[in-house]
């Protein structure tokens, strides 16, 4: 039996180019550096907002989950996955406009688990949120 799953992306375009139709297209969240020790990337506060006119909290936990899983995937390699088993948010302050960007740093990378702790700031470099994300590593089915 021949696997036909494509092949886990491995750079910043070939995840935007896997995003198409997911919630990272949805929001808008745009990857920078990829790799198994940090990730980064942006998202726009516009059209990811509550109804009060501030970055939706979800939206935040959003863009701080794909960092930290997209890290995490590229540290499991091409034959195993990473999924997400506990994100955990603080969101410190609220934006109504701009950019938020976000970096995943690895916090623990084991054979089995891995962590990251994902810092989101606004255009000026306040922080926003502070998230940590835990993926179990998973063999590929």
């Amino acid at each position: 039996m021949t696997d036909t799953r494509p092949p886990h992306p491995r750079t910043p375009d070939e995840w935007q180019a896997a995003a198409v139709g997911t919630l990272l297209e949805r929001t808008g969240i745009a990857l920078g550096e990829v790799g198994p020790d940090r990730a980064t990337g942006s998202m726009p506060v516009a059209g990811n907002t509550q109804p009060a006119g501030l970055l939706h909290g979800g939206a935040t936990a959003a863009l701080a989950e794909t960092l930290g899983s997209v890290a995490a995937q590229v540290h499991a390699g091409p034959d195993r996955a990473a999924v997400g088993i506990e994100l955990s948010i603080t969101h410190h302050r609220g934006v109504r406009e701009g950019t938020v960007h976000g970096t995943a740093t690895a916090v623990h990378q084991g054979r089995s688990t891995v962590s990251y702790e994902i810092v989101v700031v606004d255009d000026v470099g306040r922080r926003v949120a502070t998230a940590r994300l835990t993926c179990m590593v998973l063999e590929a089915r």
